[in-house]
């Protein structure tokens, strides 16, 4: 696979796995920008022990997390204010970004795997990525979805 059919297969799910991390368009998108480059010097280094995509999805879990060590060394800026226009595509992009809100303050391994698991992979590749059997995954993925049902509860 060229690199072309690489960032046309994977950059939305690389996207949406750093929005997890760092719930920030920009941010995601900068950090999916990184990652594609990594991946690009890589390529030719890639010697098919696992997927391609849990491969890509190694790298963008190891940018976000990178990123997110030099970003909490930092102090933290402001929060943007509240849009306050209530419309249904409005509501539905604010549940949105209170998802990534709520699963970037999981634990990390948490947000690994369900960042991983938003995106479709199947819990064998997760097991992979993270280094957990894949019954431990089903498990923790399990109790990730209550706990983010929980969060969504509370804020109602």
């Amino acid at each position: 696979m060229n690199f072309e059919n690489i960032y046309k297969t994977y950059w939305q799910k690389v996207f949406r796995i750093c929005m997890g991390y760092v719930n920030n368009t920009d941010s995601a998108k900068d950090l999916a920008q990184e990652t594609f480059i990594k991946i690009w010097q890589q390529l030719p280094k890639f010697r098919n022990d696992s997927s391609i995509g849990t491969w890509i999805f190694r790298i963008a879990t190891n940018t976000c997390l990178r990123q997110i060590q030099k970003d909490s060394k930092m102090p933290k800026s402001e929060l943007p204010p509240e849009i306050k226009e209530e419309t249904s595509e409005v509501s539905i992009e604010k549940d949105l970004q209170f998802l990534y809100q709520c699963i970037s303050e999981l634990p990390e391994i948490e947000r690994i795997i369900i960042s991983l698991e938003l995106e479709d992979i199947n819990q064998k590749e997760i097991a992979k990525i993270v280094g957990l059997s894949e019954g431990n995954i089903r498990v923790k993925i399990h109790r990730i979805k209550e706990k983010l049902t929980r969060k969504f509860k509370d804020n109602e």
